[in-house]
């Protein structure tokens, strides 16, 4: 298979590897395909190419490498050179976790946390979460800190909720950042740190957690940890909704509905909140804006 290559400068380390990679995938070397679909999907000394890119994946992924299998799957969840497939998604995450890939493994549990392209299932996630975690995926960590931290498919655990947090957050996943943040505003366990909270809120949303920045809206608005900021609160909703996150639509309503932080706009308020509830969140759909 042919592959692009970026003019940058051809006697550069990186074109030389790309073009390793490229004839070593082209003689059946499955470990070579993986390694040059990453490259292929961060256009690293290759031409940025999704399609290309889950075409290698997929020769990898038929002889075994799990890594290729949950990045097809990923590509397959996202349409990203391929037409968006529910289905294959799951079951290219559930190979891969079967063939090692622990972020594999996570993500197959996300799928049945959401009951997305497989049924809900809060005890399935739970056991993939576990085994990702214990093979040492950050992420996978941080997702089953979540169910202990919410109670979520078993009991309550604070305590462990947080150390899965510190984990994953000293690991820089945003995910984990956020749960800490969360833990400290809540008071969990003697713990209560409303500064410490905002800062961890905010290694989360410069992370593009969109939770993030929902939670450091929360405490701009209410002045918790940080200086109130009702325009840093508002700008951070904005952020936060234009991710699809509902209730940061809903916030971002009632201050276009009260003039707070931004100018007074009922129907500008009643537009996010219609978004709000488009996106599911079920207190924009029984609200109506004030001069809608």
């Amino acid at each position: 298979m042919l592959v692009s290559f970026l003019a940058l400068s051809g006697c550069h380390p990186g074109n030389d590897e790309a073009k390793r990679l490229t004839r070593s995938c082209t003689t059946g070397d499955a470990d070579a395909c993986n390694q040059l679909g990453l490259k292929l999907l961060k256009g690293e000394y290759v031409l940025r190419d999704d399609a290309r890119a889950a075409i290698v994946f997929k020769q990898a992924c038929d002889v075994g490498v799990g890594a290729s299998c949950t990045s097809l799957g990923t590509l397959y969840h996202e349409g990203k050179g391929v037409k968006k497939d529910s289905i294959l998604t799951v079951n290219l995450h559930r190979r891969g976790c079967e063939l090692g890939a622990m972020d594999g493994c996570t993500r197959l549990g996300v799928l049945h946390l959401q009951g997305a392209g497989v049924a809900r299932d809060t005890g399935q996630a739970l056991g993939l979460f576990q085994k990702a975690c214990d093979g040492r995926d950050m992420p996978g960590c941080s997702q089953l800190g979540t169910l202990y931290f919410e109670g979520t498919a078993v009991p309550q655990d604070v305590a462990r909720a947080t150390d899965l947090f510190k984990q994953s957050c000293t690991a820089k996943v945003p995910l984990g950042c956020l749960g800490l943040g969360r833990a400290y505003a809540a008071d969990s366990g003697g713990q209560h740190n409303d500064s410490l909270a905002a800062d961890l809120f905010k290694q989360a949303c410069d992370g593009n957690e969109p939770a993030g920045c929902f939670h450091l809206g929360v405490v701009n608005e209410a002045g918790r940890g940080v200086t109130q900021n009702f325009q840093r609160a508002a700008q951070l909703y904005r952020s936060a909704c234009e991710d699809r996150h509902a209730e940061s639509c809903y916030n971002l309503a009632k201050m276009y509905e009260n003039g707070a932080g931004v100018y007074r706009q009922p129907e500008r308020a009643a537009s996010v909140m219609r978004r709000s509830c488009e996106l599911g969140y079920a207190k924009a759909c029984a609200t109506k804006p004030a001069g809608a």
